[in-house]
């Protein structure tokens, strides 16, 4: 049985799966460099056809995040990018934030182990309204093939 069939069964949180399945299709060592903070949110979606991850980036431009597939089937995305705070109202006297809580993703870079049936060549990645969809496309299963075995008399 697989990690994404147990992990659906038994509705295990991904901290736990990570655990019991480290390399797993949930995400296989989520780095995290210079300080930087990589919990944003990331659902992962498979179909008959083709796995969708959806990751939600808010505040960065299409230039600024990289999708790419590494060797030994690692799906990269990468961001270099700072979202810019609204400083335009700051500059004024007497104003000053009272509250921030909205995180500024830097050097974000989350890595995902893809399956074996992932066609590495089928992946397409949109941004749209912050929210980054990357589609990897499957490769049909292959019928089983039967061999004949000569029987040999002794």
């Amino acid at each position: 049985m697989s990690a994404v069939a147990i992990n659906h069964l038994f509705g295990l949180p991904e901290t736990i799966e990570k655990l019991i399945f480290p390399t797993s299709r949930s995400g296989e060592g989520n780095e995290t460099r210079g300080g930087s903070n990589n919990n944003i949110p990331i659902d992962i979606l498979e179909s008959p056809k083709e796995y969708i991850f959806y990751a939600d980036i808010p505040g960065l431009s299409k230039s600024d995040i990289q999708v790419t597939v590494e060797e030994e089937r690692i799906l990269v995305i990468k961001s270099n990018g700072k979202r810019k705070r609204e400083d335009h109202d700051v500059s004024e006297e007497g104003c000053k934030y009272i509250r921030l809580e909205r995180r500024l993703p830097q050097n974000l870079v989350k890595k995902f182990r893809l399956p074996e049936d992932a066609d590495v060549e089928a992946v397409v990645a949109k941004y749209q309204d912050g929210v980054l969809t990357v589609t990897v496309g499957k490769v049909p299963p292959q019928p089983p093939k039967s061999k004949t075995v000569q029987i040999a008399v002794s």
